[in-house]
């Protein structure tokens, strides 16, 4: 038999883009140095998966149910209630969930879907704020990690159409404001908002500082609470998940896997890289396996920023999986999957549901590519995982 194996899926979130003419008709993955990523492809097997199901829209939360083995068209009810649950925000049977972002606006425009990267603590105080003025007891406000909160709406609706507030960045938010469904109490609530936001305090001291003023919610992501089998009850395994956003946090406590807090983590490029992999080590100790999540390439897409995607990507290799390989060494037995949630493409500054690559290794096992680890393998590979909820088992065979 051997010693029991330990497992590790590493997701660079939004890693995966498109060519550039700015990078001569690359791609940030096969401009960025990116050894260690490189090593693990080279001796192991290299692949492509469809993380996103057809039909479904392209994000993070549909993506990291998928990576975790859920099927999404199965389980999947919206965005706020895998983030609700791991802020442990209670939600009833009837009770709707929204994401809840504090972004920047004049009223007219999405000037940003992030607030201007608004601090934990100025969003908490704001959202505090928000909620002391327009919530009622229907109405509650949930504040979260930056510009990422909850507003649970009791015995709401999820039939209302709703944008992600990133997907509009620069444009009128007039086409994008809620339909369906009691859509004139939300786009009330986002405008009420506006007006008691924009010249608070800290927003006030924002601008002075030359920051952009994080003065306005913006609705989206509703469902009601996600149920899913545990991840012990489907794989036998123990785990954790390790990571900044409520998001990916969330869907492994839906999962029933830990999910600790790690010091200094932002769910941005100045996040404690180091820091993820040391805490994915020691939960290795006492589980079976981990996930590891690392938001900072995403954002630096949906930024339209080469540079920083580019320096996020080395970033991960160097400080998270060369942790990780050093401290696996550990253990006789290992698997580490690397893959990215999606593509978040610089060109439009959002995702969308192109197949990305994978690198699989194991350190008891034979193997070996040529093919890079990154967009180009995609069409080349013969190791295809046309639904993405079935790639873990990969992993765990």
């Amino acid at each position: 038999m051997g010693s029991p194996v330990k497992y590790v899926l590493l997701v660079p979130d939004g890693m995966a883009d498109r060519p550039l003419d700015e990078l001569g008709g690359k791609t940030p993955m096969q401009v960025a140095k990116k050894p260690n990523m490189d090593w693990l492809a080279a001796h192991g097997r290299v692949g492509a998966v469809q993380t996103i199901p057809e039909g479904m829209a392209p994000g993070s939360d549909v993506a990291a149910m998928s990576l975790m083995g859920y099927d999404p068209h199965k389980y999947y009810t919206g965005r706020a209630p895998i983030e609700a649950a791991s802020m442990r925000v209670p939600l009833d049977r009837n009770d709707v969930a929204f994401r809840c972002n504090l972004v920047s606006s004049d009223g007219e425009t999405m000037v940003d879907y992030s607030g201007g990267h608004v601090t934990t603590e100025e969003a908490r105080e704001l959202i505090t704020f928000v909620g002391e003025k327009l919530g009622t007891s229907k109405i509650a406000f949930y504040p979260g990690i930056s510009y990422r909160h909850i507003m649970v709406w009791r015995d709401g609706s999820p039939d209302v159409k709703t944008t992600p507030p990133h997907n509009i960045t620069g444009r009128p938010i007039a086409p994008s404001l809620p339909e369906g469904d009691n859509d004139q109490s939300l786009k009330n609530l986002m405008f009420d908002s506006l007006e008691i936001l924009d010249n608070h305090p800290i927003n006030r001291k924002r601008r002075d500082e030359g920051h952009l003023a994080a003065n306005m919610i913006w609705l989206w992501g509703q469902g009601f609470a996600v149920t899913v089998p545990s991840f012990f009850s489907k794989t036998g395994l123990t785990g954790s998940v390790i990571a900044a956003v409520d998001l990916v946090k969330g869907m492994g406590i839906a999962a029933g896997l830990k999910a600790p807090t790690v010091p200094g983590v932002t769910g941005y490029l100045d996040t404690n890289y180091v820091g993820k992999a040391q805490y994915a080590l020691e939960a290795l100790k006492t589980n079976d396996f981990v996930m590891v999540h690392v938001e900072a390439p995403d954002e630096a897409g949906h930024n339209g920023d080469i540079d920083a995607k580019i320096e996020a990507i080395e970033s991960i290799d160097k400080k998270v999986l060369g942790t990780l390989i050093e401290g696996l060494k550990e253990y006789e037995r290992h698997r580490i999957l690397v893959v990215p949630d999606h593509v978040t493409p610089i060109s439009i500054r959002t995702h969308a549901s192109d197949p990305v690559p994978f690198a699989l290794y194991s350190s008891f096992e034979q193997a070996g590519t040529t093919l890079p680890f990154d967009e180009r393998a995609v069409p080349e590979t013969k190791l295809r995982v046309e639904e993405g909820f079935r790639l873990i088992e990969l992993l765990l065979e």
